[in-house]
């Protein structure tokens, strides 16, 4: 029987020899990568990080004169519109409208026949302006298309029709007042004529 030299190895002695050689490197000769982590006092501290440098400040433009401007002349032109707005905007507006008479007066002279003062009363809210209007009677006629001029302040126009009336008899008489503009308004009156002539007086 040939005496072996390796069988002097013991199984402890096999395991320990070959725990102790070097693992072979890998295929294709390349070693892996270690990672070295220190610790204790000597390790030197992680930097803080650098801080980005600030953005440099624009420097504050002034506005231009007529930006400066701008806000006051249109304050300005406000008030002037508000103003020309008052005077020159709204036309007079019409409040109410009314109509009255104090009847037939009858001629000095005596006999019949007589005149009616009809008054139209417009009311308004005093701005200046122009009122339109015409005067209907019952018999039929009418006026032209007539104007009222009002000033500023002005809250009332007092506008006439005279009415004449002759013969004998009894007239049931109106007369209306239409406004036409500013905006359209009506108002009327009724009333009476009479007339009979006295019997001439005998003397004896």
């Amino acid at each position: 029987m040939t005496h072996d030299p390796d069988d002097g190895y013991s199984a402890t002695e096999l395991g320990s020899h070959w725990a102790e050689r070097p693992a072979p490197p890998p295929e294709g000769g390349t070693l892996p990568l270690t990672t070295v982590l220190r610790f204790g006092p000597g390790v030197p501290p992680v930097p803080p990080p650098t801080p980005a440098p600030p953005s440099p400040v624009r420097p504050q433009r002034r506005p231009s004169p007529a930006r400066r401007f701008a806000l006051p002349a249109l304050a300005l032109l406000c008030v002037l519109a508000f103003l020309a707005w008052q005077r020159y905007g709204p036309t007079v507006a019409v409040r109410d409208v009314a109509a009255g008479t104090d009847g037939v007066v009858a001629e000095a002279a005596g006999g019949c026949g007589g005149r009616a003062d009809i008054v139209g009363v417009v009311r308004t809210d005093g701005r200046p302006g122009t009122l339109t209007y015409r005067w209907l009677r019952s018999d039929g006629s009418r006026s032209a298309v007539l104007t009222e001029r009002l000033r500023r302040g002005q809250r009332e126009a007092r506008l006439h029709l005279l009415w004449t009336f002759t013969g004998q008899g009894t007239y049931r008489a109106r007369a209306e007042l239409d406004v036409l503009g500013p905006s359209r308004h009506t108002a009327g009156v009724t009333f009476t004529y009479a007339c009979r002539e006295r019997p001439p007086l005998i003397e004896w």
